[in-house]
């Protein structure tokens, strides 16, 4: 229940209180969004990028194998599991092609060769076209093209590549433009083709079954699409079981909930031209209450567009059992640990166990002064710090890959914390910052494994661990007018702020992304 203080707040805002009724959200949080778009989005202060020598830690492989035992152990008893986020669309995958669509260059094989050496995204194009018949949906189109009466061979013969790319990118053929990226064909193995989502399936086959030969995998999915998923994952599934698998596999979509209201420049809450309060979708970060509710106990988080051919699967799942084994052993120490916090009697005998694991282990910073600290204070603190959920985030070194990548970030209240920070949270108009966001030696391929539940067997909730003020507030389109919104913090950057973090490197052939259509071209991709 507002108080009037707040109720004229939102007022301020251009909204009455009475009209809340008719929409699923709460005053309450509207009033967040609204002082969050007034304040603006907070950068983060980078202390510097974690590296080998400060941060980043490197599993020496006398260890391998006893990691992979524990994992091994671990999952046969059930406790591990696989949430991929699956909705987003493959937009970016085909922009360079759609622009050439929407430019003066006719996208005909002459014009495009023609236009070549000035236009990158021209000769993109051209590149994708003449190697069109390399790419795992190429069967698929030519399908497709063949049911609307026109022959892939011809088209391609007189350099007819229009009628090709607006068939594969149009909602009257495949709506390759719109579609969520794990539904394309991204492996062709001969007689069959696979998705990301298959993919996904078939590795978590290597990794994730218990004794009963049971996987339980969830995937966040986009409304629009939910029966081509469902479709696609039932088939999957089927697939799986022939070979004695029992497959789990879960979905939900982005909470209607967690969208956030639009507002105008002035900071004025924006209204279509009906007169209605405008929402939109929050970004990944609103599935961290997804995640919250799959629960869970160690869950692998990874991309969808980050798999592989089944030729590179073993030295994936290497390391992801590796990841596994080394989250086991840091949570259960965590746990052992406020076992004894507890009970406050074995304290002064375990100070400088806890300490050092804190410190060294989970590379906390601790406050300055913390030494001078009561033993009251010093119990209270080693609590705080380790009853939190915690994850172990898979980094590899940076080779010039857009993106985010793993920092010493210093808080608001003085302390230091490890984060996954993106470009977007980083003050551009700082010499100082832009300087240290440059100089990261990691990139975060989104390898993540997590620990959700406390030394009690108990969920964490999630929400507590996010820092909200860590969201991003983006241009967009409404009825030809423009409006700001608000995204919520990314799931594994703000969404995961106040998670005890660990960052282990892993080797590069562990990253394969799909982010433009023509990555597929990579020798990773092809079979």
């Amino acid at each position: 229940m507002l108080e009037i203080r707040e109720v004229q707040e939102l007022q301020s805002y251009g909204i009455n209180i009475s009209e809340l009724g008719s929409y699923n959200v709460k005053p309450e949080d509207i009033l967040n969004q609204l002082r969050f778009f007034k304040a603006g989005a907070r950068n983060l202060n980078l202390s510097a990028p974690c590296t080998t020598d400060d941060g980043i830690k490197i599993i020496p492989e006398d260890s391998y194998r006893e990691l992979t035992e524990i994992f091994e152990k671990n999952a046969s008893e059930g406790r591990a599991s696989l949430f991929v986020p699956a909705s987003g669309a493959a937009t970016r995958m085909f922009k360079r092609i759609k622009s050439i669509l929407s430019q003066d260059i006719p996208p005909n094989k002459s014009s495009l060769e023609s236009f070549g050496n000035s236009s990158s995204d021209a000769a993109y194009t051209l590149r994708f076209m003449q190697n069109l018949e390399k790419f795992a949906f190429y069967k698929e189109l030519s399908e497709s093209l063949n049911a609307s009466g026109k022959d892939i061979n011809k088209l391609l013969e007189t350099g007819d590549y229009a009628s090709i790319l607006n068939h594969m990118l149009s909602r009257n053929g495949l709506d390759f433009g719109e579609i969520p990226k794990g539904l394309i064909k991204f492996h062709d193995y001969g007689d069959y083709q696979r998705t990301a989502i298959e993919e996904h399936l078939v590795e978590a086959s290597l990794y994730l079954p218990d004794k009963y030969n049971r996987l339980n995998v969830h995937f966040t999915i986009s409304e629009q699409y939910n029966n081509h998923f469902l479709k696609l994952i039932e088939g999957a599934k089927s697939h799986l079981e022939k070979k004695g698998y029992i497959i789990d596999i879960s979905t939900s979509m982005q909470k209607r909930s967690t969208d956030t209201i639009a507002v105008d420049e002035r900071i004025k809450v924006f209204r279509d031209n009906s007169g209605k309060l405008v929402f939109r979708p929050a970004g990944h970060g609103a599935l961290l209450e997804n995640l919250d509710d799959f629960g869970g106990e160690i869950i692998f988080i990874k991309n969808i567009d980050n798999v592989v051919p089944d030729s590179l699967k073993p030295e994936v799942v290497k390391f992801r059992k590796i990841l596994g084994g080394y989250l086991i052993i840091l949570q259960k120490t965590a746990h052992d640990y406020l076992q004894i916090l507890v009970s406050h009697d074995l304290f002064d005998s375990y100070y400088s166990d806890i300490y050092n694991f804190i410190t060294k282990e989970l590379m906390i910073k601790l406050p300055a002064g913390f030494k001078n600290f009561s033993k009251l204070g010093k119990i209270k603190h080693f609590y705080k710090v380790l009853n939190r959920p915690i994850r172990v985030c898979g980094m590899v070194k940076n080779v010039g890959d857009p993106g985010g990548g793993p920092f010493w970030v210093k808080d608001i209240t003085g302390h230091t914390t490890a984060q996954i920070v993106e470009a977007s949270q980083v003050d551009r108009s700082s010499p100082s910052q832009v300087k240290k966001f440059n100089a990261a030696t990691h990139f975060n391929p989104v390898d993540i494994v997590c620990g959700v539940k406390d030394f009690m067997g108990n969920h964490h909730d999630l929400k507590e661990f996010r820092d909200l003020h860590a969201g991003f507030i983006t241009k967009k389109t409404h009825e030809g007018r423009e409006l700001l919104a608000m995204e919520l913090p990314g799931l594994w950057n703000g969404g995961m702020a106040w998670w005890n973090t660990v960052f282990v490197e892993v080797p590069y052939i562990t990253f394969n992304p799909v982010k433009e259509i023509n990555d597929l071209l990579k020798k990773e991709h092809q079979i």
